[in-house]
């Protein structure tokens, strides 16, 4: 097989789906449920992470969501994202739409809400072999590019139907001082074949389990601390991040956020935001805390987001995490 595939392929099927620091600012992608979950009637948010900046080609992953609300409880949303990863020209593209229904509402004044989604799209990976260095170009421990292989993929590019599914809870009621929130997702439901590692298409690409939780803890009326958990599941593979933010307001259209994630036994991202009026920004690094990042120098990664929402004071909204 492939020398560098190879070694893609250790590096990718660790966490096989792109991920985000910045997981709340990618919405639609944690879990379709959110789809809608916005004090407001809209959002459009875009964020880019860079990662692997040892390696020639370092892993780029850039994305899109966009969704808003309706009258009637249902809720419509779109996302698009696509990874660049490694000298083999491995791009991970996929475009989903989704849907969301908010009618379950309980509790005294119906505060408690709790929303279904789901999405649909098409999921497409190519790769090129033309910078790639293979075993077969390697001669008495020397690199010969001009030297020829045999080494070949089953297909070069493939594109297949996806469909993901979530639930999630929210408590918005505006009187408590500490609000939960928390949701769990399946994506790749249809279990998309993987014909770059298997002639008979055999191999399948694993459901993406999802769990994220946290709290809007109100301690003053210009400042509020977020903790929050994810945990993933894809495959073999695993992700544990638990964090926490605190949010504190400078005047009547600006906030600040200040907080650090710590990914279990990988790495450890401080980050920052600024709130002004209907735009978020907010930026993090991960730190590699992991044996890995010691072996290999620059494997530390960072996300840059922007997100526009126009926020709306009504009683019911989800207060939405931001970074």
């Amino acid at each position: 097989m492939v020398a560098l595939i190879t070694m893609l392929t250790t590096v990718v099927v660790a966490q096989i789906d792109p991920h985000f620091t910045q997981y709340y600012m990618y919405p639609l992608w944690l879990n379709p449920a959110l789809t809608g979950a916005v004090d407001g009637n809209y959002r459009v948010s875009v964020i880019q992470r860079q990662q692997w900046a040892s390696i020639a080609t370092p892993f780029s992953t850039t994305a899109l969501s966009a969704d808003m609300t309706t009258t009637k409880n249902i809720n419509l949303g779109l996302n698009l994202l696509q990874q660049n990863a490694g000298d083999v020209g491995y791009k991970f593209t996929t475009g989903n739409l989704s849907i969301s229904y908010s009618g379950i509402h309980f509790g005294k004044e119906g505060e408690k809400i709790i929303t279904f989604g789901m999405q649909g799209g098409l999921l497409g990976r190519s790769i090129n072999l033309t910078n790639a260095q293979v075993n077969d170009q390697y001669i008495g421990g020397l690199y010969f590019p001009q030297a020829g292989t045999n080494e070949s993929v089953n297909k070069p590019s493939t594109s297949d139907f996806d469909l993901g599914a979530g639930v999630f809870y929210y408590d918005a009621d505006p009187d408590k001082k500490v609000n939960l929130f928390g949701g769990f997702s399946a994506g790749h439901l249809t279990q998309p074949s993987d014909p770059f590692w298997s002639s008979n298409n055999n191999a399948k690409l694993p459901v993406r389990y999802t769990a994220h939780a946290g709290a809007n803890i109100f301690l003053s009326e210009k400042s509020q601390l977020v903790p929050n958990l994810l945990v993933m599941r894809q495959g073999n593979s695993s992700e544990v991040m638990i964090g926490s933010y605190l949010q504190m307001a400078v005047n009547e259209i600006t906030d600040i956020t200040a907080g650090v994630n710590y990914r279990i036994q990988d790495a450890i991202s401080p980050y920052i935001g600024l709130k002004i009026s209907s735009l978020t920004f907010g930026a993090s690094y991960d730190v590699n805390a992991s044996k890995l990042g010691r072996l290999i120098n620059g494997a530390n990664a960072f996300d840059l987001s922007i997100m526009y929402s126009d926020s709306r004071k009504q009683k019911g909204n989800f207060k939405c995490p931001r970074y």
